[in-house]
């Protein structure tokens, strides 16, 4: 019987190089697919690095590799449509809407044109069969659990798609990217957003939004120091706000765009930090034909990392949502995603537009 073929994508971190490792040890047929999706001219973004791993790894498990070119549809399709967030003071989330658009749309068809059965990538995730339907699980290693990024990703989707480290722990990949020798078995985890690589992100974004100043008021009104635009800032930032004086320190609580006004307040915990329900649009479930009847109580985290929070979807007027939490939620942002869950489970999430 032929083997079955699976596209690899690989970053040159060590999940994607085990996830590869681990493929043609369960007697696939593997190759390596290097997605190059940003042009960086000051060479802070790591790619070439990257790549010399891919090299090394792909030499190593003696695998073939190609290098597909998506950067002006990651341009296009990823970057512009976060620049317009980020000019209406919206705080996007580039990761998953990266794969929705580019990994698992046009690199997983490139995958299908070159021969591939399927798509694999390094993600901590899983996926089942519950009740005749393909669900996305939580990867085994809650801190690195990443189905938070996938929750686009629709059952049809992931009938091509593989996720061979999801049932291991970090640990238990770093060691076998170690006894197999993997050259890159020690490297440090990618962090932060690809097309701003190490820069700081007020400089980066400066390049492409301008600066519009305006105050940085006290929830209470009382005018504290001057904000460079509200591109730059996101709900709960303590850093760059250069708010002189004694006591605590000043977070964002919310932007105005009407007045151009950043509003800060005093202390971690204090209260307009916080806020216990809030709308969402763009709903998107896992399973097409999923649906709920409100009030539905299930699980949500309102950024990766997190842990789950009770909530309850109060109503649902045709993609867009209310929802309101058992504990009040700190720093929740608009223009991130709340994602569902039903135990391990992901149901699906939406984007968050407003707090209640």
């Amino acid at each position: 019987m032929k083997k079955k073929v699976v596209a690899i994508g690989i970053s040159g971190g060590v999940d994607s190089s085990v996830s590869a490792y681990l493929l043609k040890k369960q007697g696939f047929e593997v190759f390596a697919l290097f997605m190059k999706n940003w042009q960086d001219e000051n060479s802070t973004c790591s790619s070439q690095k990257d790549f010399e791993d891919v090299q090394k790894v792909c030499k190593t498990l003696d695998i073939d590799y190609h290098t597909i070119n998506f950067e002006k549809e990651y341009f296009d399709q990823v970057f512009s449509k976060c620049l317009e967030e980020y000019k209406l003071g919206i705080t996007p989330n580039p990761d998953i809407l990266c794969n929705k658009e580019i990994k698992f749309n046009l690199f997983l068809k490139k995958a299908i044109s070159l021969g591939a059965d399927f798509l694999a990538t390094g993600h901590y995730a899983q996926k089942k069969v519950i009740d005749d339907h393909l669900h996305l699980i939580k990867g085994i290693d809650a801190s690195k659990d990443q189905s938070y990024f996938l929750y686009t990703l629709k059952s049809e989707i992931l009938k091509k798609v593989l996720f061979p480290i999801g049932h291991l722990t970090k640990k238990e990949v770093r060691k076998i990217a170690k006894d197999q020798n993997l050259s890159n078995h020690a490297k440090k985890d990618s962090t932060g957003i690809c097309f701003i690589g190490k820069r700081k992100f007020t400089e980066f974004i400066s390049k492409y939004i301008a600066h519009t100043p305006g105050d940085i008021k006290s929830v209470e009104g009382q005018i504290l120091a001057n904000h460079i635009g509200l591109s730059f800032y996101t709900i709960g930032q303590r850093k760059g706000l250069k708010i002189g004086g004694k006591g605590d320190a000043w977070y964002v609580v919310k932007k105005d765009l009407k007045s151009n006004t950043l509003f800060v307040a005093q202390g971690e915990n204090h209260k307009a930090l916080f806020a216990s329900k809030l709308v969402a649009k763009k709903l998107s479930f896992v399973v097409d034909s999923f649906s709920i009847k409100t009030p539905f109580k299930c699980l949500a985290k309102i950024r990766y990392r997190q842990n789950d929070q009770v909530c309850t979807i109060e109503k649902l007027e045709r993609d867009l949502l209310e929802v309101s939490f058992e504990k009040p939620q700190r720093a929740i942002t608009e223009g991130q995603s709340i994602v569902f869950y039903k135990d391990n489970i992901c149901l699906g999430g939406a984007i968050i537009t407003q707090i209640l």
